[in-house]
């Protein structure tokens, strides 16, 4: 059985556009792969607490004896995160682009993540070579010749983590325009936010069947 993770970093249950996107990501490779077991972490509706980070970081100048108890539980916490990474061979990572940045609470994922000694630097890159799909939303237009190209701080940064300091192999599902038909403003722009969106699920159901020829070779992508 394959194991794959998912991170979920919108803030909303319904309407979100990076869940439903993922969605589609999931289900085709389901549908292929026969099966498989999804671990989610829901770090937009289930948030991680922040101080976490400090705690867990800080305890490692700490002599083991002497650390708090919120330490150890910012230490457990790290480890069970990195338990999951560790422990699937796929993953998803469904993250929007909030305020022209990363979501706080996918930042503090990866934040306590990196505190687990698996995870330091110069550690062995225990994930190098894995697939992975980070899929993004964004409410405008972000694209070169548009007022908002190079405002978003997000994309670069998760691409950055997961590409360079994860060593995934990270392949990218973009949706943008997605507040058109909620934006007075944009709604010259509703058939082009419309088309965008498909395409993304399109992507998504393109890239989840060849996940599953690559996790089962025996499948044979369409």
């Amino acid at each position: 059985m394959k194991n794959i993770f998912r991170l979920d970093a919108s803030i909303r249950r319904e309407g979100s556009v990076t869940r439903a996107v993922a969605d589609t990501l999931q289900a085709s490779i389901e549908g292929r792969l026969g099966e498989s077991r999804v671990k989610r972490r829901d770090v937009g509706l289930f948030p991680l607490p922040a101080t976490a980070w400090a705690a867990s970081a800080l305890a490692g100048f700490v002599p083991e004896d002497q650390r708090s108890l919120e330490q150890k539980e910012a230490q457990k916490l790290a480890a069970e995160l990195a338990d999951e990474l560790v422990d699937a061979q796929a993953f998803i990572f469904a993250i929007p682009l909030y305020n022209f940045g990363v979501s706080q609470h996918a930042k503090t994922w990866v934040d306590i993540l990196l505190t687990d000694p698996r995870f330091a630097p110069g550690a062995p890159r225990l994930l190098a070579g894995r697939p992975a799909f980070l899929v993004v939303a964004r409410g405008g237009g972000y694209g070169a010749g548009t007022p908002r190209h190079g405002w978003d701080h997000a994309t670069g940064w998760l691409l950055r983590i997961l590409r360079d300091v994860m060593e995934l192999n990270v392949e990218l599902i973009e949706a943008e325009l997605t507040l058109a038909d909620v934006t007075p403003a944009m709604a010259s722009l509703r058939e082009l936010a419309a088309q965008n969106l498909q395409d993304a699920h399109g992507a998504a159901a393109r890239h989840g069947e060849k996940l599953a020829s690559l996790l089962a070779p025996g499948i044979a992508a369409e």
